[in-house]
């Protein structure tokens, strides 16, 4: 006497594991896109390059900024783990590069420039533009 059907058991379990990638794969959040600062100043675009991602530069509110249209402003972000990135951060006020941090939640972006093993950052906020 059978207790089990085996295709049944086997379809089960294929069904099993597709419902965990994909749960898996919502969780993970998307960096990549055109992302507006949250004051409206400017927007960037990441995107990848080699095996990292890059944030550019697209636009700017005042044209007359340190920052200009096409400016490589955070590179090397490699991901950390689901949500967020690790690399360089460009700050065109100071003219200096830092280290870098970013983290998407959902259609929000927090950037951070960081000195001193990220003891002292200055963080910016940005919304999903695309």
């Amino acid at each position: 006497m059978r207790f089990f059907d085996r295709r049944a058991l086997s379809a089960a379990v294929l069904a099993l594991a597709a419902l965990a990638s994909a749960g898996a794969a919502a969780a993970s959040q998307e960096a990549e896109g055109v992302w507006l600062r949250e004051d409206g100043a400017s927007k960037i675009r990441f995107e990848p390059c080699g095996d990292a991602l890059c944030g550019t530069v697209i636009w700017l509110r005042n044209p007359r900024s340190k920052a200009h249209v096409g400016e490589k402003v955070f590179f090397d972000m490699v991901r950390a783990d689901q949500n967020s990135w690790k690399g360089h951060a460009f700050n065109p006020d100071d003219g200096k590069t830092y280290g870098g941090r970013m983290v998407v939640s959902g259609k929000k972006l927090r950037t951070s420039g960081c000195v001193f093993g990220g003891l002292i950052c200055k963080t910016m906020y940005w919304v999903r533009s695309n």
